[in-house]
């Protein structure tokens, strides 16, 4: 039996953040197959420090701390005409670990998480290539390259939208050297399908799923108290928050909904739960009704506390974790069409879906001012969950998409 190599952008431990998870989970399921040698990024020396739980389970580890300067990146992207995401984890180190793996073991398969890891594998690799995009981080630029901009933003916009074809161009060809390309839902897989040409037989959807036991209203873990909840009802919005599209989300909700949920809630109050919050998200602070906790020790204390959580992205791509992580807490959600988009749930069943910004402060004075509609939902939501969205359910296939007894 052959060995793994693993790629991934971000180290998968822990799993306390949306693409960490779904790593944190896939790598523990290949490591069950076969012993799997790691090559990873960190963001900081925190990220760093978890290279020993790394080391405990996988055959070699090489973490590699990210401190190329934004600057530099641009800069080669324009000499050498590629995506900034790409020249932005290019580095010499990853591809001398990588080149040392596949000289010295018996590397049967790789397995790279986030596509722009891709660049590492080089063209003489004959073994089984599985490519796990997660969601085609092309169309996200694309998106943003077309919004209206002002004149001082339209540089913004053109960077953009030249991110945006790069990478659509790096992502295709990336596609066509991989034995399976994997997308986090099958809307992202189909949409990739229809922009790539490539055949459907190398294309599937690998779903996120839910540490049930963790995100459990019943599990153990720390209560919020009535200092840190301010006043009810409580609006909670949790995501990293210097990820642009939970920022313009925020910004979205306190400009947009707040007000119109106000005008029928008084007292309601909105919370924005995550590490990192920009400066454009710490200004939201000043305001009366709104709450930026900045990082929690524990996201589930929070949901526990929230009268509801809401999800009124306008960019989003793939699944998002944070409305899963809400159903499983057995909370009702108010999600836009964006953030809904990949979960396969009903609307005013498991979840409650809203076209535009009035129809989400409506949906939201309807639940508030219900408790027992959002009880009710709320448990639908986590039976849903439970049934359909399980970390064992999800990954169920990955062992056929591995292959690993066919090439043994």
């Amino acid at each position: 039996m052959g060995e793994i190599l693993f790629l991934s952008h971000r180290i998968p431990w822990p799993p306390d953040r949306g693409d960490k998870i779904r790593s944190h989970h896939i790598l523990k399921r290949l490591v069950q197959m076969a012993p799997v040698h790691i090559g990873t990024f960190a963001d900081d020396d925190r990220d760093a420090s978890f290279a020993a739980d790394l080391q405990a389970i996988c055959a070699s580890v090489h973490v590699e701390k990210r401190a190329k300067a934004q600057w530099k990146s641009g800069l080669e992207a324009l000499l050498f005409t590629k995506a900034v995401s790409v020249t932005s984890f290019a580095s010499d180190a990853m591809q001398t670990y990588v080149n040392k793996v596949l000289a010295q073991h018996n590397i049967s398969h790789i397995y790279v998480f986030s596509g722009q890891l891709a660049q590492f594998i080089p063209d003489t690799f004959s073994g089984r290539f599985v490519m796990d995009f997660v969601d085609v981080d092309s169309a996200k630029f694309e998106s943003y390259g077309q919004e209206h901009a002002s004149l001082l933003q339209r540089p913004m916009r053109w960077v953009n939208a030249r991110e945006g074809r790069l990478l659509a161009d790096f992502e295709h060809v990336t596609a066509a050297r991989a034995d399976m390309n994997l997308f986090v839902s099958p809307a992202e897989a189909q949409l990739f399908q229809q922009r790539s040409k490539l055949g459907v037989d190398t294309i599937k959807s690998l779903g996120n799923g839910i540490d049930l036991d963790y995100f459990n209203p019943k599990a153990s873990f720390a209560k919020l108290d009535d200092e840190q909840v301010q006043s009810h009802p409580l609006m909670i919005f949790t995501g990293q928050m210097d990820y642009r599209p939970n920022v313009e989300a925020v910004c979205y909700f306190v400009d947009k909904i707040l007000p119109r949920v106000r005008v029928v809630n008084p007292n309601a109050h909105f919370a924005i739960v995550g590490r990192n919050p920009s400066d454009e998200v710490w200004a939201l602070n000043s305001h009366h009704s709104v709450t930026v906790t900045g990082a929690v020790d524990d996201i589930r204390g929070w949901i526990d506390a929230a009268d509801l959580v809401v999800a009124p992205l306008q960019i989003a791509r793939g699944i998002q974790n944070k409305v899963l992580e809400a159903m499983a807490m057995q909370k009702a959600v108010v999600a836009s069409n964006a953030a809904a988009t990949g979960i396969a749930a009903d609307h005013e069943k498991h979840f409650y879906v809203a076209d535009d910004y009035k129809q989400e402060a409506a949906y939201i004075n309807q639940l508030l001012g219900n408790s027992a509609l959002a009880k009710k939902i709320g448990k639908a939501a986590r039976a849903h969950v439970i049934k359909h969205y399980s970390w064992e359910e999800q990954l169920a296939s990955l062992d056929a998409i591995m292959q690993i007894e066919d090439a043994a």
